[in-house]
């Protein structure tokens, strides 16, 4: 008795195609090429989801030296300040207080003991 696989190879190919929905030509269509596409965006996934901490960082370092620019400081002599203040909040918490409430982050740099 021959074996018959063409239900496993249909739901195996149907899997594929709905991980490349989206994706045009032939990395949609054919399995070869899918296949290949799904590997590389998964690779691709992997190393960024490291990078993204690292883009987030700088992006709020550069949001806080904004905001401190505009006070006449900036962030490389805040950052120790806030630390010999004993003042513990991180650079994603500075940075949205820095954004959505000025007057907050005014207080904040008052107690520093930098403001001019």
């Amino acid at each position: 008795m021959r074996v018959k696989r063409g239900i496993h190879r249909h739901r195996r190919v149907k899997a594929l195609h709905r991980l490349t929905k989206g994706y045009k030509g032939m990395r949609r269509s054919t399995v070869k090429k899918a296949k290949e596409a799904v590997i590389k965006a998964g690779q691709n996934a992997y190393r960024d989801r490291k990078l993204k901490k690292r883009v987030f960082r700088s992006l709020w370092t550069v949001r806080m030296n904004a905001a401190l620019r505009a006070v006449g400081l900036n962030y490389s002599r805040f950052i120790p300040a806030l630390a010999k203040a004993k003042i513990a909040l991180d650079r994603k918490s500075l940075s949205e207080i820095a954004i959505h409430h000025p007057e907050i982050f005014d207080q904040i740099v008052k107690e520093t003991g930098l403001s001019k």
